[in-house]
């Protein structure tokens, strides 16, 4: 069996090239607002590590701007993004999938 079958028995292309990134966080800014960019979400990604000296877990937060194409995901909702070609000078992501959204107030 040669490399190129294998890779297709185990549903991988060779258009592929390795794993992207993928994140999950919440919307902290959407499109719906008046004066917004149009098609793009900030999304506000938690990490926690150990701290190498004191051993205690740190939280570290940052944003990143996810290109929405539809327009779908609101404040407050947890989304998965993945890496993507640069779509403008700070848009580097995607948004995928809605994880979660919270119940309405």
């Amino acid at each position: 069996m040669s490399e190129t079958e294998e890779q297709q028995t185990r549903g991988e292309t060779e258009t592929t090239r390795g794993r992207q990134r993928h994140l999950v966080g919440r919307v902290v800014n959407d499109t719906a607002k008046p004066g917004r960019a149009k098609q793009t979400i900030v999304v506000e990604v938690i990490r926690r590590y150990r701290d190498p000296f004191y051993g205690k877990y740190v939280k570290r937060r940052k944003k990143y701007h996810a290109h929405d194409e539809r327009e779908e995901y609101r404040t407050r909702d947890l989304v998965e993004i993945k890496a993507c070609r640069p779509r403008s000078a700070t848009k580097r992501w995607q948004a995928v999938r809605l994880v979660e959204r919270p119940p309405e107030v």
